[in-house]
């Protein structure tokens, strides 16, 4: 529970809406990436959610995700009010997801502050984390845009980049003007980065007032910004039937391409080593998983000669391994995966070829 809730005008969204299809055949479209465990104790939303309750009441959070997976939602957090878990109509990236529910906090309180935080990462030191979350909230009531980087342990080419000024404090508490979003880069140029020491990993928490985020929203896509101040008030009775009529029409990009890149008043705070993982492919979740002397990892019953590297999630059954090395295998009721740990990325490319077959039990 929280002790010390933060201040009553913040308030917390929650985007729930990917379908994780890189964590096939577990992750499928009624239960995605984010309401499965992993780590520790409930599914990664259940985990964001309490890892902000010290400075976010579950009265002040909202969630957005998609129609297959509100009832699952709805199900694993029963302390955040019904109404304010949403389901878009359709997926539309994060600027017209964020532009939606800033639309509607805006309606209920003018002065309403939020913050933005993906359902589907892992932190091991929340305190930590949350050490930096209240300065952005509070960095973000004066009116700017705020944005939290993570310090980059590595070269990594799968994330974007937050410029900040040279010789500014990783850590620190005071938020600094932006200089650039950079986009994923190849790996050359991501070591640049980490050796230029002014970069940080861009980990989709952005924070701003509600009437800030609107503002930018109709300064830099105001076909969607037109749109959303189209919606009736949310007590409404047709605000629901509105919503599927004009979400569909707005356009699908990103907040970092939308606003964030474009915006002069962004500013930013570096986190230090909080623990954090996107958790972005079954070989993020082997890389944090306990493994054996010989780099085995296992969700269920192993046994293994000469073997080595290799993540095994087979419920309900013993996996024996003989002679095979970093593999990915992941048993299901009604699909089995076996593949390269080191392409482990790619598995969505499976969903989409099952897309083509029409193999909608499978999705």
């Amino acid at each position: 529970m929280a002790t010390h809730p933060g201040k009553s005008n913040y308030y917390g969204l929650i985007l729930a809406g990917g379908r994780g299809t890189r964590f096939w055949p577990r992750s499928r479209r009624a239960k995605a990436k984010q309401v499965l465990p992993f780590f520790g104790e409930g599914s990664l939303i259940q985990q964001t959610v309490r890892r902000l309750r010290p400075v976010l009441p579950a009265e002040r959070i909202w969630v957005l995700t998609n129609g297959y997976l509100r009832t699952e939602i709805v199900r694993q957090l029963p302390e955040v009010p019904k109404r304010q878990i949403l389901a878009e109509p359709v997926g539309r990236n994060t600027a017209p997801a964020i532009g939606l529910i800033a639309h509607i906090l805006h309606s209920l309180d003018q002065e309403s502050v939020m913050g933005v935080f993906p359902a589907d990462h892992y932190i091991t030191k929340p305190s930590r984390f949350l050490r930096m979350v209240r300065p952005a909230f509070r960095a973000a009531g004066g009116g700017n845009l705020a944005v939290l980087g993570i310090q980059p342990m590595w070269a990594e080419t799968g994330y974007g980049y937050i410029e900040f000024p040279p010789g500014f404090e990783v850590g620190a508490m005071n938020a600094v003007p932006t200089l650039s979003f950079r986009e994923k880069p190849d790996l050359s140029t991501a070591e640049k980065f980490v050796e230029a020491g002014n970069f940080c990993w861009n980990a989709g928490m952005f924070f701003g007032r509600a009437g800030v985020f609107l503002e930018a929203l109709r300064l830099y896509l105001p076909k969607t910004a037109t749109l959303l101040a189209g919606l009736p008030p949310f007590s409404s009775r047709a605000f629901g039937a509105k919503l599927s009529q004009i979400f569909p029409l707005c356009e699908s990009i990103s907040i970092d391409y939308a606003v964030m890149e474009k915006a002069g008043n962004v500013v930013g705070l570096a986190v230090d080593n909080v623990g954090w993982n996107d958790v972005g492919s079954w070989n993020a979740v082997y890389e944090l998983a306990r493994r054996d002397r010989d780099g085995n990892a296992a969700r269920s019953e192993m046994i293994q000669k000469w073997s080595s590297g290799n993540y095994v999630d087979a419920a309900g059954k013993l996996v024996a391994l003989l002679g095979v090395k970093d593999l990915v295998i992941v048993d299901t009721p009604d699909a089995l995966l076996v593949a390269d740990r080191n392409q482990a990325q790619k598995v969505g490319d499976l969903v989409k070829l099952l897309e083509k077959q029409k193999r909608d039990s499978l999705l």
